[in-house]
């Protein structure tokens, strides 16, 4: 059967003015991720990303890694993470916000949790996206991944549109959504097989570029 693998970017700028834009770091998970893959004998034939600027640049670092630095591949929106902050903003718009929620770890990520949630439930006031739009344009993107001509395609997005496509593979409730999400590494590997008919997960938040080795520099969430 096809295989889809769909990848979280690599880590990207926490707490910057621009959280947009890899880290250094970030530039070299998504090269190892490449080389890992590589070595595994993936040799995708089809390569989809989100549009934003931390997709184009894990794609260009897993490009390089497996030896494909010409590679194309197509952009769709569908892809894109929530805007996570702006959805914040409109939870707590009218309430005091709790504090460092855009710039400390902890704090960001439990209130994002809360935020979801809510967001999922139909209690955010006047969002930047609905979350009936979210899961739409999610679904979108998959159908079009699975419809590409190929083996074996790879598609690079964010751990909030990847939760998405995970929960809704599985046929779980919303509220998995923003579980699949939190636990969802930089540059995770998460593996679909499909067919006309069928889409079954076949592999989740899986890191082939981490061991032992050097788990304590290349393994981050954020």
């Amino acid at each position: 059967m096809p295989e889809l693998f769909v990848v979280r970017h690599a880590q990207a700028s926490f707490g910057a003015a621009n959280y947009d834009v890899l880290s250094e770091l970030g530039h070299e998970q998504s090269f190892a991720l490449g080389k890992a893959l590589a070595a595994q004998g993936v040799r995708p034939d089809a390569f989809f990303i989100g549009a934003q600027r931390r997709h184009r640049e894990t794609y260009e670092g897993i490009a390089r890694g497996m030896g494909l630095e010409a590679a194309p591949a197509t952009i769709h929106a569908g892809l894109n993470e929530f805007d996570f902050k702006a959805l914040l903003d409109a939870h707590y718009r009218h309430t005091p916000p709790p504090e460092h929620m855009h710039t400390e770890r902890k704090s960001h990520f439990r209130t994002l949790r809360d935020t979801v949630l809510a967001w999922q439930r139909g209690d955010v006031i006047d969002p930047p996206e609905t979350w009936q739009a979210f899961t739409a344009r999610v679904e979108a993107a998959r159908k079009t991944l699975v419809a590409a001509q190929g083996q074996t395609v790879l598609a690079v997005s964010s751990g909030g549109a990847i939760g998405q496509m995970l929960a809704a593979c599985v046929e779980a409730p919303s509220a998995q959504q923003i579980k699949f999400q939190l636990q969802m590494k930089n540059c995770a590997v998460n593996r679909f097989v499909f067919s006309e008919r069928n889409f079954y997960l076949h592999g989740y938040n899986e890191t082939p570029h981490i061991d032992a080795s050097n788990a304590d520099t290349m393994l981050t969430y954020s």
